[in-house]
């Protein structure tokens, strides 16, 4: 999630490009999910700046409001969820759900997904309350809950592999590594940062950590007694990175 009085920080070193396990079916959650917010942006971008600003400040949640009491929109933990400070802050936060949400969704299925995203995303907003119950700029953005997501997907598939992208310079360098390393790594850089929040500014990096520990904690809850079985694939070989020689053995590329 972002704090609108600041810039999106984007000091991350690798960008995560796709992971090696196949959607079973169809993540018809996660799509409706990913345009809901992005046509939430557009009715964002409509706005004159001055109607804007009340839409972030009605719909976005400003702590201190919580904090005072009535007539404080209590809704707002969960519809800041669907705001976004700019183009990249969206884009960022879509194409991670769309990485890592299609797999939570597979194994809770679309309703309790949906569920599971909306509680991941309320925690992650009351996380930023809860740290910091008298700020007065607004809280906006969907990277808590797809932190949930993220906390969700490390439980389940810690096996599997996450192909990213490292910037050297001007040279694009390609990396495969575990599920377990990426995400125990991102996790460690939120919590490393959210010391540092006054001089980085503009990420409300407790709100993040919050909604993956929500996800990671809570996952359980919300697979049904039909989710699917985990498969072959989701062992500790990422059998879409190895081809079946003769004899029927693999072979990792």
């Amino acid at each position: 999630m972002q704090k609108l009085a600041g810039r999106l920080t984007t000091r991350a070193a690798v960008i995560p490009l796709y992971d090696t396990i196949p959607s079973r079916h169809p993540a018809v959650a996660n799509w409706l999910l990913i345009g809901a917010h992005v046509l939430v942006f557009m009715f964002e971008l409509g706005l004159p700046e001055p109607a804007l600003l009340r839409v972030l400040f009605t719909f976005g949640m400003v702590p201190a409001e919580l904090t005072a009491g009535p007539p404080a929109p209590y809704w707002s933990p969960i519809t800041a969820v669907f705001l976004h400070a700019g183009w990249l802050h969206l884009i960022a936060n879509m194409w991670t759900l769309w990485i890592f949400g299609d797999n939570v969704e597979d194994r809770m299925g679309p309703v309790r997904f949906v569920a599971f995203y909306l509680l991941c995303g309320t925690v992650a907003s009351l996380s930023e309350f809860v740290v910091h119950p008298t700020s007065s700029v607004p809280v906006i953005g969907a990277s808590g809950a797809i932190a949930g997501v993220m906390g969700a997907y490390l439980a389940m598939y810690h096996h599997a592999r996450i192909v990213l992208l490292v910037p050297l310079f001007f040279w694009p360098l390609f990396v495969q590594v575990s599920a377990l390393f990426f995400l125990f790594y991102w996790f460690l850089v939120q919590v490393m940062s959210s010391s540092l929040e006054p001089s980085l500014g503009g990420v409300a990096y407790w709100a993040h950590i919050g909604g993956f520990a929500a996800g990671f904690g809570l996952h359980r809850l919300f697979i049904g007694p039909r989710g699917r079985a985990p498969c072959d694939d989701e062992g500790p070989l990422a059998r879409a990175w190895e081809v079946p020689p003769r004899g029927g053995r693999h072979v990792r590329l």
